[in-house]
């Protein structure tokens, strides 16, 4: 199994918004040998949270040789045009070391922001979808769609990697999402809060059905879980407080749920939650520590990585 770190773009109390912040942890994620780093994007949230595409160009130096990856991109309420132009400037300044994950976003509130109707969001993505593969030159054919044309764009310069980078479709494991994903992706993204273990490896059964119905081998698609957001502490007190008012304010989850899902606690309870995601068939997971994020990623390192 593979480890990647999400950016710490969302404030779950008192959180510093620097530079010299994000540098760092971008430098202490690459010194501890994590693979990929990350960003979510949200352009309003319950709670406030750094721009994505902005902070990941931010740290591409810091970042190393990792995977500079979105998880997701909302490439409907941001516009494809735009996504195209920003991350193919990042793939540029990097060295080509971009992955897209795009998705519709699960906030009504964002698109209410830029005046599109929440209720178009799939639609739409479909059709953004193809369009960035135009964009970036993967499909030589104009694309002109209901919501999106590429007639007489020519968006340059392109990426690096040759027609674009890999695009991954984020999906919580519904059937129609999972065909989607065979369907449009080149990976599949799916969230740690919004799954299991167990529900994980039933979601990965039904999707290896949808990509051999479109010619894809279901042995060589990549998996990854976002948004693992933890905190490794043998205090269960102080695992309660982190859980009660840093993480449940700010996700639309029971703490019940939560508690279930997230490794907030013990390092040998996160280390059974990884062998058991391991164990169903998850490639890769993007961790998101909630506090002291430098110290978390460390402690993760020292006792969690070690044992899976």
């Amino acid at each position: 199994m593979e480890f990647g770190a999400h950016l710490p773009l969302m404030d779950f109390g008192g959180h510093p918004f620097t530079l010299d912040h994000l540098l760092g942890y971008a430098r202490a994620a690459e010194r501890l040998g994590f693979d990929t780093l990350c960003v979510n994007d949200h352009l309003v949230f319950a709670v406030p949270w750094l721009d994505g595409p902005t902070a990941l160009a931010a740290v591409i130096e810091a970042s190393g040789r990792m995977t500079l990856a979105t998880t997701v991109t909302l490439v409907v309420v941001r516009g494809p045009v735009p996504v195209a132009k920003s991350l193919a400037a990042i793939d540029r300044l990097s060295g080509g070391r971009v992955l897209v994950t795009a998705g519709p976003g699960s906030s009504a509130a964002d698109y209410h922001s830029v005046g599109l109707e929440f209720g178009q969001r799939w639609a739409r993505l479909e059709e953004a979808v193809r369009t960035l593969r135009v964009l970036w030159g993967q499909d030589a054919q104009p694309f002109t769609g209901r919501f999106y044309s590429t007639e007489g764009i020519d968006l340059q310069p392109r990426p690096v990697q040759a027609g674009g980078p890999p695009i991954w479709i984020g999906s919580w494991g519904s059937e129609a999402g999972l065909r989607r994903v065979a369907r449009l992706g080149d990976g599949w993204l799916a969230s740690a809060y919004n799954t299991t273990p167990a529900l994980f490896a039933e979601a990965l059964a039904r999707l290896g059905g949808h990509l051999a119905d479109h010619g894809k081998d279901p042995q060589a698609f990549p998996n990854s879980l976002a948004t693992m957001w933890y905190y490794i502490t043998e205090d269960r007190a102080e695992a309660d407080a982190i859980l009660r008012e840093r993480v449940a304010p700010s996700i639309n989850l029971p703490e019940s749920t939560l508690r279930e899902r997230l490794p907030i606690g013990p390092a040998g309870s996160f280390a059974e939650l990884l062998g058991a995601y391991q164990e169903a068939g998850l490639r890769r997971v993007l961790l998101w520590p909630v506090a002291d994020e430098t110290r978390q990623l460390e402690i993760f390192r020292e006792k969690v990585a070690t044992a899976v």
